[in-house]
């Protein structure tokens, strides 16, 4: 059998619900599995930033270049400066092997999936309202008015869940990891998924049968 490519996994989830620290602890436990997808931006490297390294650094004309091209995946304006995800890292790492976890938000994630049907969405909640709101406050980080947007935005997101193809509950990490790597293995089996190996089997087996 070929050897597997690797399967972009998209995280989308409220903030606070503990997405950040979930791909952090795969690629802790399972660094021969993952690779972090890395974005693109316009905005100026920060002291101990590396081109490549926490982002890809490009200028407003070159990343403009990029779109017109239809060689990112997503891409979003924020501050004046654009963010997003550079198609051909991506595809680079999973002809590798390596299994790609992006970390982006609901609207990014969809535009992923349309341009790559075969994406797994994972979509990551705490276990009810009341969690969540416990750890926004419990930061101590946002004042009440921040909160009560995160929660105004939390309570949209929760009408895209339905369009992603896993629902992840973050109440006990150690469960939730295992979790989440169980799911990326088993996808890994899905017949999409080994088109080539199929294709293989039933050479091998047409030889066999003349």
């Amino acid at each position: 059998m070929n050897k597997r490519k690797g399967i972009l996994v998209v995280f989308s989830g409220f903030a606070g619900s503990g997405k950040g620290t979930i791909m952090k602890e795969l690629m802790n436990r399972y660094p021969e599995n993952y690779a972090l997808s890395i974005s693109a931006t316009t905005r100026n490297p920060r002291p101990g930033e590396e081109d490549g390294r926490e982002y890809f650094f490009k200028t407003v004309e070159e990343f403009q270049e990029l779109i017109n091209k239809g060689e990112m995946l997503e891409y979003a304006q924020y501050v004046n400066n654009y963010y997003g995800t550079p198609k051909a890292y991506v595809e680079s790492k999973l002809q590798e092997g390596y299994d790609v976890i992006l970390e982006i938000e609901t609207q990014g994630a969809l535009k992923v999936k349309e341009m790559l049907p075969d994406t797994l969405l994972m979509f990551v909640t705490p276990p009810d309202a009341e969690t969540l709101f416990r750890r926004l406050t419990g930061r101590g980080t946002e004042d009440e008015e921040t909160i009560a947007k995160r929660m105004a935005q939390a309570a949209h997101e929760s009408t895209l869940i339905p369009q992603y193809d896993y629902l992840v509950v973050n109440d006990e990490l150690e469960a939730c990891v295992n979790q989440v790597h169980s799911i990326i293995e088993n996808e890994h089996c899905k017949t999409k998924h080994n088109k080539d190996n199929i294709d293989q089997l039933k050479d091998q087996l047409a030889f066999y049968s003349k």
